[in-house]
């Protein structure tokens, strides 16, 4: 009762989401993840007139709701989350390095993604030796051998067995979150689409539904449509991009050239929508910038049920490979609960059995009348979660089919004014191809975009590839770590 409760794209007003006192807050957090709920973002802020404060958004699946609680802050520390509730714990570090609020009993933290000229630098800091005869480290990157993001990866092993994965980020940090809402209006767009630019259509749709709610406005139905069939075009070539990856890193040579071509036909169709094959300039607040005629419609779909055809005989290839189910069957294994503690989301989370999809659990958009069902697995391997992606790709095709096929008549972008509601807060969940998506939006007084918290699937499946990746064979990990494909820059920011 202590905990306000919101649907997935409302906004509400600052002053009605509660405050606890520090005791208060705490208790409530723990006990609604203790209960089923799930951390979705936490993050400080400080108001007009310089108190500052932590605010929790929290969701409830089972009731397609979300639960927010503000605690307001007397000095420069907070009760710790991280240890009762484990999937807080990098956004108590979070904190820490943006404002200088550490959780009380935790004196030191270490940087999360850049380094502070009185602490240790990235990629220095955060990593934990192992004791022991014969154990040895193993360090990877930042610099990388393909042409990929920095990141570092620090293994305690024993041999060939891992004890202990250490992954360090920052290094792609770019302050998208103060560009947004300081800069000029008209590019924060453009920092949208390329706060992860293989998520150009998940980002720019939360934010849009975040700003659309803000101003008392709603994209029309069609312009939902297209939105709705340009993010599962944008799942469809990334989940394919990544079969394929996955079977080039087990040498199975059929599967990666066919998965590596077809990826470009999904992204031509989404070149189709608007002329840029990663999405960019589609989806504007108010809707759709492009529009798609009947003669277009039929190109694009006799182009999808192609690539389908091709896609299905390169998958049946791979799935009838015992010398790569070998590979993949039993390697990287997360279970449930570890999953559950972790906080997971995306394919990594449904690959070991929750049913975690805001399409489902928190619709917005066109998923309100036309839901795409969970794809699930329960082994939490490298199997899992390369099956839990083919099975979204027969969804989401079959998706995409039926929109192109039945898109609803009228325009597809409604005015959206250049006033936002003063003083309120929007929480907007988009479901993009690696996981739950989180935007918040915040205003002053005077209506113009205070704060934007971005939170990227990445951001909270991170620690579960770390703990996959004990017990396996350092020679695993380019599998293991291609089967859950994070983003850097998405982490970063």
């Amino acid at each position: 009762m202590s905990l306000l409760s919101l649907r997935n794209g409302a906004s509400v007003a600052t002053r009605e989401i509660p405050e606890l006192s520090a005791e208060a807050w705490r208790e409530a957090l723990v006990e609604a993840v203790a209960a089923g709920g799930r951390a979705v973002a936490l993050w400080a802020s400080r108001t007009a007139g310089g108190a500052r404060h932590l605010t929790a958004v929290l969701a409830r699946d089972a009731d397609a709701s979300l639960a927010l609680a503000r605690l307001p802050l007397a000095g420069d520390a907070f009760p710790p989350l991280g240890e009762a509730c484990p999937q807080l714990a990098l956004f108590e570090r979070e904190i820490a390095e943006q404002h200088g609020i550490r959780p009380e009993g935790r004196p030191s933290l270490p940087p999360l993604r850049f380094s502070r000229p009185e602490g240790p630098a990235v990629g220095c800091a955060g990593i934990h030796p192992v004791e022991g005869p014969e154990v040895h480290e193993v360090a990877v990157g930042p610099v990388h051998a393909g042409v990929i993001e920095p990141g570092h990866f620090r293994f305690q092993c024993h041999g060939e067995r891992v004890l202990r994965l250490d992954i360090a980020l920052g290094y792609a940090h770019r302050g998208v979150e103060a560009g947004i809402a300081r800069g000029p209006a008209k590019r924060r767009i453009h920092y949208l689409e390329t706060a992860a630019g293989d998520t150009t259509i998940g980002h720019a749709t939360a934010y849009c539904e975040a700003i659309e709610s803000l101003a008392g406005a709603s994209a029309p139905p069609r312009g939902q449509a297209l939105r709705a069939v340009a993010l599962e075009l944008e799942r469809l070539a990334n989940h394919t991009g990544d079969l394929g990856a996955l079977a080039g890193d087990v040498g199975f040579q059929p599967t990666a050239a066919f998965c590596g071509r077809l990826r470009g036909e999904w992204l031509n169709l989404t070149a189709e929508l608007c002329g840029s094959r990663f999405g960019r300039g589609l989806v504007r607040p108010g809707g759709c910038a492009f529009d798609v005629e009947p003669a277009r419609i039929e190109r694009m779909m006799a182009r999808l049920d192609a690539a389908m055809r091709d896609l299905a005989a390169s998958a049946d290839l791979l799935w009838g490979s015992p010398s790569v189910l070998a590979r993949f069957e039993g390697t990287g294994r997360l279970t449930e609960e570890s999953a559950r503690e972790l906080g997971l989301v995306g394919p990594a989370a449904r690959a070991c059995g929750l049913s975690r999809d805001v399409r489902r659990n928190h619709p917005t958009g066109m998923f309100r009348f036309a839901q795409i069902p969970i794809a699930r697995w329960q082994s939490g391997d490298v199997f899992a979660r390369a099956w839990v992606r083919w099975l979204e790709i027969e969804r989401s095709a079959g998706f995409v089919r039926e929109q192109l096929r039945s898109l609803p008549d009228g325009p597809v972008r409604a005015p959206v004014g250049a006033a936002l509601a003063p003083d309120r807060l929007c929480v907007s969940l988009v479901e993009g191809w690696r996981g739950e998506i989180c935007h918040v939006a915040a205003t002053d007084a005077s209506g113009a975009l205070s704060q934007v918290k971005i939170v990227d699937p990445s951001f909270h499946n991170w620690t579960g590839l770390a703990l996959a990746m004990r017990g396996q064979q350092i020679s695993d990990f380019p599998l293991c770590n291609k089967s859950f494909n994070l983003s850097y820059c998405g982490f970063d920011l």
